[in-house]
């Protein structure tokens, strides 16, 4: 470190130490003496065995498989770095948990918002984050943001581990991620196809008041039209005076939009967790022609029965970062393959600790990564 390396310390929980190690080997520190443990009644337990008073504190913690305590660690490693009078408190969280419930749901909540409130109060004064659900979620804190991108290395793993990639075509898995696959086909030159029609998990029917009857109306009540049947044209020219109900979604065959006929399928995202649609999608593109398929994903999640799903399905690689664990899978699944991204952290951490620009790192990179 450029600045004295005794005002830096580097405490890592226990969702991801071989991370936290790669980090501190780049920066040539240590990572710092703390114990985190579970009590007989399951308690979290974090124990500093050295002093934090003045210094700033990087805790590397990320969501993993464990993910409600990996938060407690999280929180509480940070509250007692708090009262033990450290000057900054910075979360290293490749992996942001709940970043895919940030948007208000029926009878819900926005629960990214929730967990940026417990860290603020917690003490975190500042996040250094990768490639989030959502962009959004940035503006839940009332700290600064640092939202890395992993597109540079797994454009780099395109480029010199995929034999011929100038014959391949970057495919959005649905119309929502096609501004990710523009991006990366742009960078590289390729073209791009869109995977339309997919199926997606749907409400559940339980009973909300919709499908209830109308109120029979009085002589007092305004006539609102609710005797009309879905989708037919309301009456007296729709003068606002009655409700219209609009037609039900009828959704089109999943079909694939671009030639994928003889080419190199890349299926680009965020994250892979469950992987029923990645391999729906690979199947679909097979029967379109493409003669290899790889998955590119910043957080391989990969949970329940994901490795074998992946091991059994028409995917022939699937390549994530180690922002996540996933040693397990590998062992379950052949086909599932790293890239180390400790040093985007590593320089993240260099230049926020030496107060240098962050712009450096976001070179060539856009807001659709």
């Amino acid at each position: 470190m450029d600045r004295g390396s005794s005002e830096i310390v580097l405490i890592a929980g226990n969702s991801h130490p071989d991370l936290a190690q790669k980090i501190a080997s780049l920066l040539g520190v240590r990572v710092g003496n703390c114990s985190v443990y579970h009590s007989s009644n399951r308690e979290t337990v974090v124990d500093i065995g050295e002093s934090v008073r003045g210094r700033d504190v990087y805790i590397i913690q990320t969501g993993s498989k464990d993910i409600n305590n990996s938060i407690m660690e999280l929180l509480i490693m940070t509250y007692a770095c708090k009262t033990s009078s450290a000057r900054n408190i910075v979360g290293v969280i490749p992996y942001l948990p709940y970043s895919k419930q940030s948007k208000m749901r029926k009878r819900g909540c926005i629960v990214s918002k929730l967990l940026a409130t417990m860290m603020s109060k917690a003490g975190l004064t500042h996040i250094i984050t990768m490639d989030l659900h959502q962009k959004e979620i940035q503006g839940f804190f009332n700290f600064p943001v640092d939202n890395l991108r992993a597109s540079p290395f797994l454009l780099q793993y395109i480029q010199e581990s995929i034999p011929d990639y100038r014959n391949a075509v970057i495919v959005a898995r649905n119309p929502g991620s096609a501004k990710k696959a523009t991006s990366y086909a742009e960078r590289l030159r390729l073209g791009i196809a869109v995977i339309h029609g997919e199926q997606k998990e749907s409400e559940s029917d339980e009973v909300d008041g919709r499908n209830s009857p109308p109120v029979v109306p009085s002589s007092r009540t305004m006539d609102v039209g609710l005797d009309l049947m879905p989708g037919q044209p309301c009456k007296n020219d729709c003068d606002g005076s009655r409700m219209v109900v609009p037609a039900a979604k009828e959704k089109p065959p999943i079909n694939v939009v671009g030639d994928v006929g003889g080419r190199i399928a890349i299926m680009v995202d965020d994250l892979i967790d469950d992987v029923e649609s990645f391999v729906a999608a690979a199947e679909l593109l097979k029967e379109r022609g493409a003669y290899k398929i790889y998955v590119l994903a910043t957080h391989g999640i990969l949970s329940s029965e994901a490795p074998r799903l992946i091991e059994d399905s028409a995917i022939d690689e699937v390549v994530v970062t180690n922002s996540i664990p996933h040693e397990v899978q590998k062992m379950q699944c052949h086909k599932i393959k790293t890239v180390d991204i400790s040093i985007l952290l590593a320089e993240a951490i260099r230049r926020i600790h030496n107060k240098e620009s962050m712009s450096y790192l976001f070179r060539n990179v856009t807001l659709e990564d």
